[in-house]
């Protein structure tokens, strides 16, 4: 702040302190809304990460078990150390990886949603988009003339 101004009178030099004051504490607000706002979006992405690592604990139990506990297989076909298998399967109880499995099958078993395609034109009729629309052509003059 340059002094060129000549003297500041004491009126302005309080309103110059309260503004500093309610910019700090509005910062303080700020700040303290942030901390919580990272701390709960933090709090969701370790409960989804939890909730990810147990379905993912589960699948490869039901696996290890709908492949007879062949572990070398099941290695072989997700390319994961037999290690690694081994000790995600191992927390999973067998009463939990049966239901998983129950519920692989029973999604196994519904029906897949088929998309319904539009009917197919009959012979003779165009079969794109652009074809449906008569092609136009431009001549010389700048006349355009149905082709």
């Amino acid at each position: 702040m340059s002094t060129t101004e000549g003297r500041v009178s004491a009126a302005e030099l309080r309103r110059r302190v309260r503004a500093n004051q309610a910019l700090q504490a509005k910062t303080q607000e700020l700040a303290a809304a942030d901390v919580l706002s990272k701390r709960q979006a933090a709090q969701a992405a370790a409960d989804a990460k939890e909730a990810a690592d147990l379905a993912a604990r589960e699948a490869v139990a039901a696996a290890l078990r709908l492949f007879d506990n062949n572990v070398e297989l099941v290695s072989e076909l997700l390319e994961v150390p037999t290690e690694e298998l081994e000790r995600e399967a191992k927390p999973v109880t067998a009463a939990r990886a049966k239901e998983v499995i129950t519920a692989l099958r029973a999604r196994a078993e519904r029906p897949r949603p088929r998309r319904s395609r539009p009917p197919r034109p009959a012979e003779g009729q165009p079969t794109t988009p652009a074809a449906e629309h008569q092609a136009v052509a431009t001549v010389a003059d700048g006349q355009a003339d149905a082709a």
